[in-house]
């Protein structure tokens, strides 16, 4: 264990996601042997993220600016809206470039051990954006898990009474695994294989 700022860096590191203390640390001493001015350019970006990124108001996912620009894009069909866990999965589908329609982002999962309910996702905007009859398919693009499947299965039921056309991701994507760990091949065959679920 090292002593003051050197400890709080690496402590603080790896409360991230992913790093560990092995990998905190060797980041702390690459932060420690850098030139300043790259560690000033970190900082300031840091903050500048804290500072600027919001999430838009229309589907959740990040942006700089009331709306993110997939929903600014007129030339995206709103009639088909993909529903996703976090931004992070907005970013996967994208990356096919088999998807041309809007996004809704949940903010996570339903995940009663984790206390996670419906109510803690972005579910109460989601039926506000299918209110008005725009949308005519919606795909549950979210995480090919338990959590993933039970708010699938959740969202499903609960948008049935609109007359919606619900679809799922095709399989082809692992059990148990995340989308944003998915090539894009697997998760652009898994999109143009999506299929309907009846509940």
């Amino acid at each position: 264990m090292y002593e003051g700022v050197i400890q709080d860096l690496i402590d603080e590191l790896g409360k991230l996601p992913g790093i560990g203390p092995k990998s905190a640390q060797r980041i702390a001493f690459h932060i420690l042997g850098a030139d300043p001015s790259q560690v000033r350019r970190l900082a300031e970006v840091l903050l500048d993220v804290k500072e600027r990124i919001r999430f838009c108001a229309i589907c959740g996912n990040v942006a700089e600016h009331e709306q993110c620009r997939i929903c600014a894009d007129p030339r995206r069909d709103p009639t088909v809206l993909c529903v996703v866990e976090e931004p992070k999965d907005v970013v996967a589908i994208e990356k096919t470039r088999e998807f041309h329609g809007r996004y809704h982002v949940l903010g996570g999962a339903i995940s009663p051990i984790d206390g996670i309910g419906p109510d803690d996702l972005r579910i109460r905007e989601l039926l506000q954006r299918l209110a008005d009859g725009t949308v005519k398919e919606l795909i549950l693009a979210t995480d090919p898990n338990l959590e993933g499947e039970a708010t699938a299965t959740y969202l499903a039921r609960l948008v049935k009474p609109l007359g919606v056309r619900v679809t799922r991701l095709a399989s082809g994507l692992p059990v148990g695994g995340d989308l944003e760990y998915a090539d894009e091949v697997t998760l652009g065959r898994a999109l143009e294989g999506r299929r309907q679920l009846d509940v």
